[in-house]
């Protein structure tokens, strides 16, 4: 037996009641903690075009688009996770009276960074995919054009699509919204090529 300390294991129920107290945001999967990271400008810009774009086609329609600040409940075990883009089309669950942890979103966007992008494509992307009301996950970079769809289809399959032209258009069936990748990365500026 190791005389190292070991890690302090938190259940669910720990985690979300020290979350609400926190100044600072974090996730949580399998008892362990993660810190939330500080974002980039382009980022930030990436969320916010989404945001508005969703946005705007959901006027007059029963569904919601949220960033970052929302806490999804992957499971009544976690993950917790703060996604960087939620729609909700329906309806809107929540964990219990403080509204604060989403139950059921329809469409998840996480945008990458090097900080984020081995999480979001591991072990979140792995729990969005068991939550049964989540009918679209996207993936896009802030460093590159590059965007990744996930579809769920019948019988539990997950379908694929992927884009690096910057004229395709993201059409998120689920939600019923397309979204120019030119308005996705609007002002975003991307480094200089390494020739």
């Amino acid at each position: 037996m190791s005389g190292l300390p070991q890690p302090d294991i938190l259940t669910p129920e720990e985690y979300l009641e020290g979350e609400r107290l926190a100044e600072t945001k974090s996730e949580y999967c399998a008892g362990e903690v993660y810190a939330f990271a500080g974002t980039t400008w382009d980022h930030g810009l990436i969320v916010g075009n989404l945001v508005r774009e969703i946005g705007t086609q959901f006027k007059g329609r029963s569904c919601q688009v949220c960033p970052t600040d929302l806490r999804v409940q992957v499971s009544p075990d976690g993950p917790y996770t703060y996604p960087d883009v939620v729609a909700v089309c329906g309806e809107p669950r929540f964990v219990d009276d403080q509204f604060d942890t989403l139950l059921n979103p329809t469409a998840i966007i996480e945008v990458l960074s090097d900080s984020t992008e081995a999480r979001d494509r591991g072990w979140k992307l792995r729990h969005y995919q068991k939550l049964a009301s989540v009918e679209e996950i996207v993936l896009v970079a802030q460093d590159l054009v590059r965007v990744e769809q996930y579809i769920r289809q019948p019988g539990g399959l997950w379908l694929m699509w992927s884009t690096e032209d910057m004229d395709d258009v993201l059409r998120m069936p689920a939600i019923q919204c397309e979204v120019p990748l030119r308005e996705i990365y609007d002002k975003v500026e991307f480094p200089a090529a390494e020739e």
